[in-house]
Parts: C-alpha cells; sequence; structure tokens
C-alpha cells in the first residue's frame, strides 16, 4: 500500500480549511485517511499551520510519499529538514548532539524571519490606516472649502447688489422730483408775463 501525506479540504466556498493527513494515495481526496497528522488555515495572515511533528517525521522515515503542497508545508514547519539531519547521523556525518543544535538554530532563525513578517504587517496595516485618515481628512477640508466657496460668494453678491441698487434709485427719484419743479417754475413765469404784455 502507498501511503501519502496530503491535505484534505474542508471548510465552507471561499474559506477553504485543510486538514494534513496520512492516507492510502488510492483514496478519495476527502476519503478515507490512516491518520490525521495537522491542520493548515491558509485565511490567515501568516497562515496557520498545526502540525504533529513527531508523528509526521516518523511517516516520513518509514517512506510515505507527500503531495506538493504537503511537501511544502512541511519544509516550512521544519519536518524535511529535520528528516535530513537524522539521515546524516545514520550515515555517521553527524550526531545526535550536532543534530539538535542545527535544528534548535534554525527553529530560531525561522521564528525570528515569522514574527518580523507579523511585525511587518502590522506595521503596514498602521501606515495604510494612518495614509487613508490623512486622505479622507483631505478630501473632507477640500470639501468643505468647496462648499464654502460656493456659499460665501453668494451671500456677499446679495448682500452687496441691493445696496448697489438703492443708492441708483435714490439719486434718480430726488433728480425726478428736482426736474419738474424747475421746469414748472419757468412755465409758469412765462404765462404769467405774457397776459401782463398784452
Amino acid at each position: 500500500m502507498a501511503t501519502k501525506i496530503r491535505l484534505q479540504r474542508h471548510g465552507k466556498k471561499g474559506k477553504a480549511f485543510f486538514h494534513i493527513v496520512a492516507a492510502d494515495s488510492r483514496a478519495k481526496r476527502d476519503g478515507r485517511f490512516i491518520e490525521k497528522l495537522g491542520t493548515y488555515n491558509p485565511n490567515t495572515n501568516p497562515a496557520t499551520i498545526e502540525l504533529n511533528f513527531d508523528r509526521t517525521l516518523n511517516w516520513l522515515q518509514v517512506g510515505a510519499e507527500m503531495s506538493d503542497t504537503a511537501r511544502a508545508i512541511l519544509s516550512y514547519k521544519g519536518v524535511l529538514y529535520k528528516n535530513h539531519l537524522i539521515k546524516g547521523v545514520a550515515k555517521g556525518a553527524l550526531t545526535e548532539e550536532q543534530v539538535e543544535e542545527r535544528f534548535a538554530a534554525w527553529l530560531d532563525e525561522k521564528a525570528s524571519k515569522i514574527d518580523s513578517k507579523s511585525v511587518g504587517l502590522v506595521q503596514n496595516a498602521e501606515k495604510e490606516r494612518a495614509e487613508r485618515v490623512k486622505a479622507e481628512t483631505k478630501a473632507a477640508e477640500a470639501k468643505a472649502a468647496a462648499i464654502a466657496a460656493k456659499n460665501a460668494p453668494e451671500e456677499e453678491v446679495v448682500e452687496e447688489a441691493p445696496v448697489a441698487e438703492e443708492a441708483p434709485e435714490v439719486e434718480e427719484a430726488q433728480a425726478v422730483e428736482e426736474a419738474p419743479v424747475a421746469e414748472e417754475a419757468p412755465a409758469a413765469e412765462a404765462s404769467e408775463e405774457e397776459p401782463k404784455a398784452e
């Protein structure tokens, strides 16, 4: 029986969640399996991987094959590296102590990379939020300025226009009132002078 370490799809549409299983290679993708080794959730950032390290390593040592995605996950968690180091012990190239030291150093380096990535994600999120707030503030200020510019000239024109219009009307009315008086007086004088001349 050919054993394969692969993923079983679970979860809902658009939110896939996977179980990492050791199964017969002839079984259906989501069908029977021999042992559940862990879970993989790609919906989080970074992806959440829970793995039974010892059992997975045991399956590798007895010759289980891996799917491409399972190989990438096991490499990410260090199972393949540990298997490689253990093979070095079997060949006599390394000792158990050297294997543990090298693997501990690798785990520390990997943990620091993951931490720096998570810190970078948080900083990027804060930076994007600050830029978004800044852009929204600028847009709000521009909108307020546009509204103020739109409303301000109308109020000034309305206030100034009646004052400018009233002043000429008053002057014209005074001119009209004064003009007939000036015209009537000479006419009256002329009519009074005519009968006297006769």
